[in-house]
């Protein structure tokens, strides 16, 4: 299965207003496994950006003069992200500047037309109701560190993402590729995996003295619970 996490920055919040994509980031997953094989572009929004978005993510004015039109790379991304699912978090705000991208160019169709799309934060709001599920919030629940994260930036925050989707879904997770990544498991805690050469583990039998004590114990079970517990009825 082929997946790719997504996360865009803008000139602000409304492709109504004639907001404009500014950053794309995308980091791919393939049977929830790290690839490497990163999508990352700076555009050129031919328009301002507005104050309170640049206070969010940093990105300049001066700094996009001289990227790239969306123009000139969506046949590129259009190919990177075919017949994978988008993992996003907050999907249709992503989803909807996109979508007025490949609009504003006329024939190129919508999202949807090349990929399906999984949003996180409806998932996170299931699996977490009532309480807050931001990104800075999930990592902070999932124990990772994003604390190298002072600015929004659509590859970082998507880097952030794979992380947070993995984990939220009992999975593994790591920057690190192929058989090297680690595994974590829900309270994010790294698991490490004993060596296959390691010696046999002794085993240590119970005396007669703690045997007796044991099935003493399994007896007030029985009788406060009014019937065989269920560890007698599991060692049966």
């Amino acid at each position: 299965m082929r997946q790719i996490v997504l996360d865009t920055e803008t000139t602000g919040l409304s492709p109504s207003e004639g907001h404009r994509i500014i950053e794309i980031g995308c980091v791919e997953l393939v049977n929830r496994r790290l690839t490497g094989n990163h999508y990352h572009v700076y555009l050129n929004p031919e328009r301002e950006i507005d104050a309170g978005a640049i206070e969010v993510h940093g990105i300049s004015n001066e700094f996009l003069s001289d990227k790239p039109f969306f123009a000139d790379v969506v046949d590129d991304f259009i190919d990177y992200i075919r017949d994978a699912e988008l993992v996003i978090h907050n999907a249709p705000f992503d989803v909807g500047f996109l979508n007025h991208e490949l609009n504003l160019l006329g024939g190129k169709g919508e999202i949807g037309n090349f990929s399906t799309v999984l949003d996180t934060l409806v998932m996170a709001r299931k699996k977490h109701p009532g309480q807050r599920n931001s990104l800075d919030a999930l990592c902070k629940r999932y124990g990772i560190d994003n604390s190298h994260r002072e600015l929004h930036g659509a590859l970082l925050d998507a880097e952030i993402l794979s992380d947070v989707y993995l984990l939220m879904t009992g999975g593994q997770t790591s920057l690190l590729l192929g058989d090297e990544a680690d595994e974590k498991g829900d309270d994010g805690f790294a698991i490490k995996r004993l060596p296959k050469e390691r010696p046999k583990l002794k085993v240590v039998r119970c005396s007669d003295a703690e045997l007796t004590a044991h099935n003493e114990y399994l007896d007030f079970l029985d009788k406060k619970s009014g019937e065989e517990c269920l560890w007698r009825k599991l060692d049966g």
